[in-house]
């Protein structure tokens, strides 16, 4: 299980701070296929960064019980000024799995070819995404947590992707967070939407919908 409880985020702008998140509470137990359902700026984002680890909360309590991805296709971790290569080996260290096996399934995985010798800096953001997101698929974990990714690369891309997560995966957490309603619905059983820096949590999927199109008329 996964918890967040009462997490609260601030981030500090020019005008004072501003609270993104406001005593958000959620449950995230193996298996459960979880919608985060929000306007472009609701603070989606923030909440997945938070769940994964790679940002932390002002306030509030995190509970990890499941092993979590990073947000899939997220590439702030990469170092620019190594080579994609490089970068899939210092990443395996971290999670401590073998590097070698992880190597040749990215590179079959991300189409990047010789680019994949060739260093961060010089990929596009499309590439760096890509290959975010065949080193997520490279490391097995519990949850994974999705930030709207299918939609990198071309539809051979998308394909394998969806392969990869919704079928090879079928029996892991997933936590996505979108504007788009019908790709929740087509992938998650239970929904929540994020207003005004609040999480509103639902046991039916046609609650949360309702809710969600009254907020944004």
């Amino acid at each position: 299980m996964i918890t967040l409880n009462n997490v609260t985020k601030y981030y500090h702008t020019r005008r004072g701070p501003r609270k993104i998140l406001d005593s958000v509470e959620l449950s995230i137990g193996a298996g459960d296929k979880i919608g985060i359902l929000g306007r472009n700026g609701a603070g989606k984002s923030t909440l997945i960064r938070i769940i994964s680890g790679a940002e932390q909360p002002t306030s509030g309590t995190i509970h990890r019980g499941l092993s979590a991805s990073w947000p899939l296709a997220y590439t702030g971790a990469f170092q620019s000024g190594l080579t994609g290569l490089d970068n899939i080996r210092f990443i395996c260290r971290i999670y401590g799995v073998d590097v070698e096996s992880r190597i040749e399934f990215v590179q079959q995985f991300s189409d990047l070819g010789d680019y994949l010798y060739e260093p961060i800096a010089t990929y596009s953001s499309g590439m760096r995404a890509r290959l975010g997101f065949a080193v997520s698929m490279s490391i097995e974990f519990d949850c994974f947590l999705i930030d709207e990714v299918i939609s990198v690369g071309d539809s051979r891309f998308h394909e394998k992707c969806r392969i990869e997560l919704f079928e090879k995966r079928a029996d892991r957490a997933l936590v996505i967070v979108s504007h788009d309603s019908g790709y929740i619905r087509a992938h998650c059983n239970r929904a929540a939407v994020l207003l005004r820096g609040q999480l509103h949590n639902f046991d039916e999927m046609d609650e949360a919908f309702e809710f969600y199109q009254r907020s944004i008329v």
